[in-house]
């Protein structure tokens, strides 16, 4: 067991990652995280996705959330990007190295990263 002094210091720690959950951003990131969603590899996936959006500063105008399954699950994991006035984006197959690629390019820099999209999934 953890002396509270070592548990008071995990909770601060995990203070911003919790807020980071939350909010009502411009951005916002959503991973399905039902059953199917955990078993092909969802965790590490939200995990990327709240650490990278941290690191990369983000956090004022990015939320990254969870939620059940969104249906497709054969495209699992599975993680939309809202953003306001734009259209949603959906992205398959999803892996923490593919999610610090879609940060970059697609939360920072504006572009989406078609080859991880269901679109393009469904042309291949």
């Amino acid at each position: 067991m953890k002396s509270l002094a070592e548990l008071a210091e995990i909770r601060e720690r995990m203070k911003d990652k919790i807020a980071l959950r939350e909010g009502n951003n411009e951005i916002r990131i959503v991973v399905g995280m039902a059953t199917c969603g955990i078993a092909a590899g969802a965790r590490p996936v939200l995990n990327a996705f709240v650490e990278g959006v941290n690191a990369q500063g983000l956090e004022d105008h990015v939320t990254v959330t969870q939620t059940g399954c969104i249906g497709i699950c054969q495209y699992e994991p599975v993680v939309e990007v809202f953003q306001a006035g734009k259209d949603k984006v959906t992205y398959v197959k999803m892996t923490a190295e593919k999610a610090a690629r879609v940060i970059s390019e697609h939360i920072k820099g504006g572009k989406v990263v078609e080859e991880y999209t269901i679109t393009y999934a469904k042309k291949a």
